[in-house]
């Protein structure tokens, strides 16, 4: 396994009211071990994080954990992680992950996530990768979200080919086979 073989999932460290969104951690997790992939995300083993470690652990595939020391007692550290990587600060750690990684998916989840989303799309927008950005709009999740680029687009602050930076999707089935697809004409 290539360090370029992980899908790095930004996700909830809480589980969110709705049990889709553990579900879909549970099931994106299972589709990467089949697909012979591996995971990179944030580390800890409680919340939709963890549905997805788990499932990737259950199932025999690489976990790289990325998480910083002092989001030890607020997270839990997931020790049955192929690797945790602990890191001095946010910036390190969200370096490490995009450095090993080959496509970013967002889950359902709060600032942080929608933070690590953000950056990953304003790196692309910028020209600094062209790796796959997914968002897994699990019932309907992120509807707002992408309603706020729409209305950026219309007052002129973002241009049309935002939408080309990412792609969507409303099912964690459709995940992995997406990522194959778009990896296989992505350059970094």
């Amino acid at each position: 396994m290539t360090m370029t073989e992980n899908i790095c999932v930004y996700c909830g460290s809480s589980s969110g009211e709705n049990p889709s969104y553990m579900s879909a951690g549970t099931q994106l997790g299972e589709a990467i071990v089949e697909a012979g992939m591996g995971l990179v995300y944030g580390g800890a083993t409680i919340g939709v994080m963890g549905a997805v470690a788990r499932a990737v652990t259950s199932g025999k595939g690489p976990v790289i954990g990325v998480i910083p020391e002092f989001l030890f007692t607020a997270e839990i550290p997931y020790t049955d992680a192929s690797e945790l990587i602990v890191t001095k600060d946010m910036h390190e750690r969200k370096q490490i992950m995009y450095d090993r990684s080959c496509a970013f998916v967002a889950l359902p989840g709060g600032i942080g996530t929608l933070e690590e989303l953000m950056e990953m799309m304003t790196w692309a927008q910028l020209g600094r990768h062209r790796h796959p950005i997914i968002i897994a709009n699990i019932d309907g999740f992120w509807d707002s979200l992408l309603a706020l680029f729409d209305h950026m687009l219309e007052n002129g602050f973002v241009r049309p080919s935002l939408h080309q930076l990412f792609h969507v999707v409303n099912d964690a089935q459709e995940i992995v086979p997406l990522v194959r697809r778009l990896s296989s004409t992505s350059i970094d």
